[in-house]
């Protein structure tokens, strides 16, 4: 690709763009269907199909990057759509019913303990980014490791308190609507409810073969891209790149609102967060080497703002927020405003 035009690049960029969208939205729709029917429940098995549906762009970018030894282009996507993909949030809020917020309406506090397992892997990053390259297992860091088992640990727990909650808690006014996507919408049909198991499950393949094969598009043209405009690689990653491959999770979200389901967006946006990292294992067996150590400052100022949007929401689903502005609650004005001081800090850290 390295002789193509600008324009080419942007194009190729672009078409990767839109295919991740589309064929992220015929992912989330036929995994829905398939743990339906495989009646996967919340076993390990069903999390990890629905965590690897969802973050295929981002394994597939992460992949493609490390291949080519750009760590910071992979680190930068991972960490950085940590904020990204949180400020999905911001973006449902707007679409939602009536004259309460989101957070307002979500009356659960599963999310604040999916919150809380995203910050507790961020700080595992934060770790494993202060660890020599040295220690090291086969070319894994041991954080990248680490990171997986506490997500299993922490979805464990997370299946345990759905099923047998400690505590009983009142939010009058809330509308949490469906707590996951097995359980039938109690007016809207899902669209594939006629389609034969093995129609579902070839779908979901083409879905997922598109949606690689954009991802490395995205991540090769990302790279030459970001050479080409003088742009560092951390901050390409954590922007650009990060909001292309958030779009499938911004039409799934808007979907989900617009259907009442308020606590199943949060959930989503948390466990996608959560996972993203889990894929750290595999930047680092495709580059050989550590990718955590060598993730730098710039990604050290990213997940912090991640943390703090996380904690934003987190806090907003206690807090219950119950007027609107602009169609938005305050706690999503104040992530934007959150995320863009981050960005302007992230361009002073670059610098």
């Amino acid at each position: 690709m390295e002789s193509l035009s600008t324009a080419a690049l942007v194009g190729i960029f672009l078409g990767g763009a839109v295919a991740t969208w589309l064929a992220g939205i015929y992912l989330s729709l036929t995994t829905d269907a398939l743990d339906f029917r495989w009646k996967l429940g919340d076993a390990i098995g069903g999390m990890i199909l629905l965590s690897v549906s969802g973050s295929l762009p981002e394994m597939a970018i992460t992949m493609s990057a490390a291949a080519q030894h750009n760590l910071p282009l992979a680190a930068g996507n991972l960490i950085g759509g940590i904020a990204m993909q949180t400020m999905v949030l911001a973006i449902c809020d707007m679409f939602v019913k009536g004259k309460k917020p989101l957070s307002f309406l979500v009356g659960s506090l599963m999310p604040v303990l999916e919150a809380t397992l995203v910050v507790a892997i961020v700080a595992i990053v934060f770790m494993g980014s202060m660890l020599p390259k040295s220690i090291a297992f086969s070319g894994v860091s041991p954080a990248s490791v680490a990171i997986i088992l506490v997500w299993v640990l922490g979805i464990a727990i997370l299946n345990k308190v759905r099923n047998s909650p400690a505590w009983e808690i009142t939010m009058q006014g809330s509308k949490p609507g469906r707590p996951h996507r097995r359980l039938p919408h109690p007016t809207v049909h899902h669209p594939y409810e006629k389609w034969s198991t093995s129609r579902i499950f070839w779908l979901f393949m083409i879905g997922s073969v598109v949606t690689l094969a954009a991802g490395v598009a995205l991540a090769v043209s990302s790279t030459l891209l970001s050479d080409r405009f003088h742009i560092n690689g951390v901050v390409f990653g954590a922007t650009i790149l990060a909001a292309a491959s958030a779009l499938p999770e911004i039409s799934t979200g808007i979907a989900a609102v617009r259907l009442g389901d308020h606590q199943l967006v949060m959930s989503d946006v948390f466990g996608g967060n959560a996972f993203q990292l889990c894929l750290f294992v595999l930047a680092d067996i495709m580059a050989g080497t550590p990718a955590l150590p060598q993730s730098g400052m710039e990604n050290g100022w990213l997940a912090a703002v991640g943390i703090l949007l996380t904690v934003l929401y987190a806090s907003s689903v206690v807090l219950r927020p119950a007027k609107r502005y602009l169609r938005l609650g305050l706690d999503s004005l104040a992530a934007m405003l959150a995320f863009l001081i981050g960005i302007a800090g992230l361009m002073l850290v670059t610098h």
